[in-house]
């Protein structure tokens, strides 16, 4: 929300995105009818690297606004966000900017493999998405969720399905007229058709989740 006699924040359409969901729209209707009502989804990314990664791990679970604030104030703290400039930050200079405990340890344990040399972010760019994943799940605090995201937010791979991302469980819900929210493993199921454009699909179900038009989210995510 807004600040009271704010301008609201503009957002510019992802011209990439429109041949994926150019072939998409041909693959499935449901997916074509919420592309005609949303249009475009809003540019959206984060760097590589760890500050990709720690902006990531700082909207686990948090409103994207909650997110997006602490995100300001690290920035306010450090001019430079590397693994070494975080690891100089205290308990008490990452509490007041709004980490709790848990991203404390976590991004300190990714700063310190990158440090360490234990973790190469580099190299993840010579990998495909499953052996991406299967590097970044071994460090505390990333779990599949935040890997997805990294690879889909970061690195700009096509193919990449948050199957258990609450908001776009239920978009799919409602995009599919389903009478129950379905399972991470009926996700994906649903999402086969959309292979090779798996993270368009996701984007554009962000969007229309969000989107006041879309007739199949009236409903508000609570929680």
């Amino acid at each position: 929300m807004t600040e009271k006699n704010q301008p609201a924040p503009i957002s510019t359409p992802d011209v990439s995105l429109k041949p994926a969901l150019d072939a998409l729209s041909g693959l499935d209707p449901d997916l074509a009818r919420a592309y005609r009502t949303c249009g475009l989804p809003p540019v959206r990314g984060n760097p590589t690297g760890f500050a990709g990664l720690l902006h990531i791990i700082v909207g686990q679970q948090v409103s994207t606004q909650s997110a997006r604030a602490i995100i300001e104030r690290l920035g306010q703290k450090l001019t430079v966000l590397n693994p070494e400039t975080f690891l100089e930050l205290t308990d008490t200079d990452l509490k007041e900017i709004g980490f709790s405990r848990a991203k404390m340890r976590y991004g300190r344990a990714v700063a310190d493999g990158i440090a360490a040399g234990q973790l190469d972010m580099a190299a993840l760019d010579h990998r495909d998405d499953q052996q991406v994943m299967e590097e970044l799940v071994k460090w505390p605090g990333i779990g599949r969720w935040t890997a997805e995201i990294y690879l889909l937010f970061a690195m700009k791979r096509p193919d990449v399905w948050p199957a258990g991302d609450l908001a776009i469980v239920v978009a799919t819900q409602r995009l599919k007229n389903l009478t129950e929210r379905p399972t991470e493993a009926e996700m994906r199921r649903l999402a086969e058709n959309w292979r090779p454009h798996r993270s368009a699909a996701a984007r554009l179900l962000w969007h229309a989740y969000r989107h006041p038009g879309v007739a199949f989210a009236e409903e508000k995510l609570k929680g």
